[in-house]
């Protein structure tokens, strides 16, 4: 059955981050500046690994895919972002549920890339002498590979719950984007099923992603502890250091806005939270897995180098 078919709404009206017209501008050029930092760095430190066989390495194989991710779902609804501040921003149904599925598998994607790198990082500290051996190519791989179909699995479930719902009223998104709740409220038909799924997948995403990078950094740092010197202890807290800010930017902003719109008449506060975790943590990560490394520094170099002489 035609997609179209399903629903007498053939397209959305999203209202965006604000409707006061003198905000738009100075809006447009923020989320603007954002959006080219976010492509530039992701799409530089992608390139900066493929390029330099130095971070050819598990952590940086990981990272590669975090960047990935990042510029991906930064890509699949920022466009559309910016088009609605110097325009109205209209878009069709099928773009909507595609905006959808393609949202929820990037971010549920990166929960369990997340999850990863923070097991990476406990074989590095707590099994050094096999971390080659365990973190073979054979297992990065299968573990990225694990973290696109459940994420793809998660996208699968959204989508495909949304689909059998009907639109028939409003049809203008309270959002800067097509997301699940939102689109929830403005169904003419039964959606309990879908807050159930809704329910099911986060649910499932952040159990286990948190359980995993708990357990992780609980065994992480119980080994160090067991450090004798403070030199040694402050050089292993350093090769996690970027992951846990990175972690903790991303799923404190992502529960934060979620924890925000439970609460009644609070729409509008979890609309600008969302921004966080879905603009400026994508911006974010570069910096923080670039400042503070050495091996990211002395590859930059190299490559400048190399190109410049």
């Amino acid at each position: 059955m035609p997609l179209r078919n399903s629903s007498s709404v053939t397209e959305f009206i999203l209202v965006g981050l604000s409707e006061q017209s003198e905000l738009r501008l100075p809006l447009f050029l923020l989320f603007s500046g954002i959006y080219v930092f976010t492509v530039v760095g992701n799409l530089g430190l992608i390139t900066l690994i493929r390029l330099n066989s130095s971070l050819h390495t598990p952590m940086y194989f990981f990272l590669f895919n975090l960047s990935f991710i990042d510029l991906c779902y930064s890509c699949v609804f920022t466009p559309k972002m910016l088009n609605g501040f110097v325009s109205e921003n209209i878009i069709s149904y099928v773009g909507c549920m595609a905006q959808l599925f393609f949202f929820c598998f990037f971010v549920n994607s990166e929960c369990y890339v997340l999850v990863s790198m923070a097991y990476d990082r406990y074989v590095a500290i707590c099994n050094p002498l096999l971390y080659t051996v365990t973190m073979s190519p054979r297992v990065c791989s299968l573990l990225t590979f694990g973290s696109y179909v459940v994420g793809f699995a998660g996208a699968m479930a959204h989508a495909g719950s949304m689909l059998r719902l009907t639109f028939c009223d409003s049809n203008i998104i309270d959002h800067y984007l097509c997301e699940v709740l939102p689109l929830l409220q403005l169904s003419c038909t039964s959606t309990h099923v879908n807050k159930l799924v809704f329910s099911a997948v986060v649910g499932a995403v952040i159990t286990i992603s948190s359980i995993g990078i708990l357990i992780s950094y609980a065994l992480i740092l119980s080994n160090i502890l067991h450090i004798p010197s403070a030199h040694g202890r402050s050089k292993a807290f350093s090769t996690c250091g970027s992951h846990i800010v990175a972690v903790a930017l991303f799923f404190g902003s992502g529960a934060f806005t979620y924890l925000t719109t439970s609460f009644p008449g609070a729409k509008d506060q979890g609309k600008f939270a969302s921004v966080f975790y879905t603009n400026v943590v994508p911006m974010l990560n570069p910096l923080i897995y670039s400042l503070r490394n050495k091996d990211v520094k002395l590859a930059l170099g190299k490559t400048l180098n190399r190109v410049l002489f």
